[in-house]
């Protein structure tokens, strides 16, 4: 059965890698090359080339890709690396497929906004498949690895670069729009790889803390965790109570909170991605709910 689910898992990432890709290669047909933004990696080298010697992107990009696929390998693992080169074949091969797609976008604020969440979307399924474009994404990924930061920073740092040098080829107002397309990708990226969610943080402050602890179990059927604390005004001890539930889950917490026991100080914050017994696993409930 183990089996089984690890080649449903890994069957599911490739498909991300190859949607991904696909979405990565549409952008750049449709937005970034048309508008000539260099919106960074290897693609905005392809657009520089392109620009001065029309060179074809998919090719430029399928060989430049090769040296650092073997970078990606060395440093990244087989794993990765077998992931890449599927990334690595696929967005110059949509690029290839959709050289005369009728619909294209000029306009370098259109292209760098929309052109730039498409590409973020594209790469962040990509990587939620814990794979690469290959070219400079695997130099961001390795970026990634060694320094500790997000896999939009990394992007934005190594994109940066291929900016300032489109700033020479074009003219500065093009490298700006470019650098919004960068930007823009690069919260993107960050947005999918988080699975940002509409589940709320919740944090009572109570000396109720019987009540607000049935209400949970009770009225929404939620876990919780407790947390002794001391009032800071009274010195009073009191009970920190931490949950997370749904967007109409708290709706509705609110509301019986509200009428039942109004004098606890409730905050709802925003869970951008939970993990564990109840949201990505399934809930467990002791003997006695069972019987």
């Amino acid at each position: 059965m183990g089996t089984h689910t690890n080649q449903t898992k890994l069957f599911m990432e490739y498909l991300s890698i190859i949607l991904g890709s696909a979405l990565v290669g549409l952008s750049y047909n449709i937005f970034l090359l048309p508008a000539r933004l260099a919106a960074g990696g290897v693609s905005g080298i392809s657009t520089i080339l392109y620009e001065l010697y029309h060179f074809n992107p998919a090719y430029v990009q399928w060989i430049i890709n090769i040296p650092l696929f073997f970078l990606g390998l060395w440093l990244l693992g087989k794993d990765f690396s077998l992931k890449t080169l599927v990334g690595t074949f696929f967005v110059p091969f949509t690029i290839w497929l959709s050289t005369d797609i009728p619909f294209k976008i000029d306009n370098p604020l259109l292209a760098a906004i929309y052109g730039g969440i498409l590409l973020g979307l594209g790469l962040g399924i990509v990587y939620r498949g814990k794979g690469s474009t290959g070219g400079l994404a695997t130099v961001a990924q390795i970026v990634k690895k060694y320094t500790g930061l997000s896999s939009g920073y990394s992007q934005l740092i190594v994109d940066g670069l291929v900016v300032v040098s489109s700033a020479v080829v074009f003219n500065l107002e093009l490298a700006l729009y470019a650098m919004m397309a960068i930007y823009v990708t690069s919260k993107v990226i960050d947005f999918v790889q988080l699975q940002t969610s509409p589940s709320k943080l919740v944090l009572i402050i109570t000396e109720q803390e019987e009540l607000i602890e049935s209400i949970i179990k009770d009225e929404i059927d939620r876990g919780l965790t407790k947390v002794r604390s001391v009032g800071g005004f009274s010195n009073k001890e009191k009970t920190m109570i931490l949950c997370v539930v749904e967007q109409q889950e708290a709706i509705y917490l609110k509301k019986v909170l509200q009428e039942q026991e109004p004098t606890s100080f409730v905050v709802f914050l925003n869970a951008s991605e939970i993990l564990g017994r109840g949201f990505s696993l399934s809930k467990l409930y002791g003997a006695a709910k069972q019987d």
